[in-house]
């Protein structure tokens, strides 16, 4: 009979594979002066795929993707002294993307002077993101405020009020 731990469910071992490079990578992205996004690990068949997603640490502004040749070789170097991932697996590290999803407040400042499209029980808006700021004694998941303009208007929105929000490339 095989061990509690085999019989997880593969997306399970996915998530426990995933948090555990979380830990490995971490300090790695940090020294580059990068910001871990994400980690996520899948299989098909006997290979397995991990994406790192990196980005620039706070603020506006674009990660220049000739960072991301150091902070992979840094990252895959990590990988091949700590071995974590059994068999042969592909290596991907990029950014979140234009349409990457926004659900912090570090998100929000990253996409300062970006559009957005933003979800509230109100509605959805899309429009320019102007803001984010941290309220007074609230934590960065359901605390802070979110300026989005939309036809020349502010709007002020708790960031605990929205349900999602994802940047929009402009003009599509």
């Amino acid at each position: 009979m095989a061990a509690p731990d085999q019989r997880k469910d593969p997306r399970q071992r996915a998530d426990a594979l995933a948090r555990s490079l979380t830990d490995l990578l971490l300090p790695v992205v940090n020294d580059a002066g990068l910001h871990l996004e994400s980690v996520e690990t899948t299989r098909a068949g006997k290979y397995s795929v991990v994406r790192v997603f990196v980005d620039l640490v706070d603020g506006p502004g674009d990660l220049d993707l000739d960072a991301l040749g150091p902070v992979t070789a840094a990252v895959s170097q990590a990988l091949d002294e700590a071995d974590p991932v059994k068999g042969q697996y592909t290596l991907e590290v990029s950014t979140p993307g234009a349409e990457r999803e926004l659900s912090t407040l570090r998100h929000f400042r990253r996409a300062v002077g970006h559009s957005a499209r933003v979800r509230t029980a109100d509605g959805e808006l899309t429009g320019l993101v102007t803001a984010a700021d941290e309220d007074d004694g609230a934590s960065e998941h359901n605390g802070g405020m979110v300026g989005i303009e939309v036809g020349g208007v502010e709007r002020r929105i708790a960031l605990g009020d929205i349900i999602e929000a994802r940047m929009v490339v402009a003009g599509l």
